[in-house]
């Protein structure tokens, strides 16, 4: 990727293979009419580099390679019996020994110190978020966040679910980027959101007011970076399900729910694109902004995620296919257990490693009455 950080890794990368190529190099003069060069201390160099670049395991393979070489050229020459190859040996073993040590107390420290901002990261969410209930007026719900395998920066993903006197409120969104700035844009929209639910009728004017409490968050001076005022924007998606068997939609950009079917999982497409949180001015349009309303029926599911799940790629390159993924697993006892499923599949899918946070929230439609005293939860990925 173009950028300062694609530079640092093209850098970074290069330097990993200097000890590589700096063995190389002996082997060519060692192996040539150049003989005459003293190599020794070239060769001597090569895992105390990789110690600094390629962690225990590339030092162990560097060492190697070096001491393989030594005996190569050493062997090659004639030279065995004679002081500077023993002298050379006894350097490259110490030197070796030296390196993997430290090499192997830096990759430890590292780690401590990315647990550690891990466990403040999730410090920072837990008191921005609270969990989703089980149940919710005619829904049982199921949440689930994961965490990118790579960085320890709290991501953008939210969802959130609130009971209320016009039936039961969602939302799931993805503020662009990762960080403080994140956690400031996803704290203003989900404090939005749960404002407004409970008094806005109109589910378009809920949008409405995230959108709006957002431009309020990035108007405060010094509060974001000039990336973030220039490109930063928000997807997101509100449901409403009231007691009729109906599921009405707004959606700003976000990935379409799916609607889970006797056993077929459909997207649900909006019919007029809208642009996400952030973006209004680049899109004009004259026809009036209302919800779409869905058959939602007993017995139907509705999953709500983030783009992080169905852009999660295999070592092929592949994305995962979300609607096929849910409609392979059946009928699943309860909402958390097939998002566990989900989860486990993802995980096959990715090797374990996933480029982004993932954030979903399922819900069952049942039956029954669905009159129960008002709860609210929220979550964030």
């Amino acid at each position: 990727m173009a950028g300062a950080g694609g530079h640092n890794r093209v850098l970074f990368a290069l330097l990993q293979c200097v000890p590589f190529l700096i063995a190389l190099a002996v082997l060519a003069i060692e192996l040539t009419p150049a003989h005459f060069i003293y190599t020794g201390p070239f060769l001597t160099a090569v895992p105390a580099l990789a110690a600094v670049t390629l962690g225990p395991k590339g030092t162990t393979a560097a060492a190697g390679l070096a001491l393989a070489i030594s005996v190569t050229t050493a062997t090659h020459n004639g030279a065995w019996g004679t002081l500077p190859v023993y002298s050379n040996f006894l350097a490259l073993i110490l030197v070796s020994v030296a390196g993997f040590i430290t090499s192997r107390a830096m990759q430890e420290r590292r780690q401590r110190e990315l647990d550690q901002v891990r466990r403040i990261a999730v410090a920072a969410q837990d008191v921005v978020l609270r969990p989703v209930p089980p149940r919710l007026g005619p829904l049982r719900a199921g949440s689930l966040a994961l965490a990118a395998g790579t960085g320890a920066q709290v991501g953008g993903d939210l969802y959130e679910a609130v009971q209320t006197r016009y039936g039961v409120r969602l939302i799931v969104g993805d503020v662009r980027g990762k960080g403080l700035s994140a956690v400031r844009a996803v704290a203003a929209a989900l404090g939005a959101f749960r404002e407004a639910v409970h008094y806005e009728d109109d589910l378009v004017e809920v949008m409405n007011r995230c959108a709006a409490a957002l431009r309020r968050e990035v108007a405060v001076p010094g509060a974001y970076g000039q990336e973030v005022l220039l490109e930063g924007f928000t997807t997101a998606l509100i449901a409403q399900v009231p007691d009729e068997p109906v599921v009405q939609l707004v959606n700003r950009g976000h990935p379409p729910p799916l609607l889970l079917h006797r056993g077929r999982a459909s997207p649900l497409m909006p019919s007029l694109p809208l642009p996400p949180l952030g973006l209004e001015d680049l899109v004009v349009s004259d026809r009036p902004e209302k919800p779409e309303s869905y058959a939602f029926l007993p017995g139907d599911r509705l999953l709500l995620y983030t783009d992080g799940v169905i852009e999660a790629r295999n070592r092929e390159g592949e994305f995962f296919a979300l609607p096929e993924a849910v409609e392979g697993m059946g009928v699943a006892p309860s909402p958390l257990e097939l998002l566990e499923q989900l989860h486990q599949a993802l995980i096959r899918h990715t090797g374990g490693e996933l480029a982004d946070d993932v954030a979903m929230i399922l819900a069952d439609r049942r039956d029954g009455d669905p009159r129960e005293s008002p709860t609210d939860g929220a979550g964030l990925g």
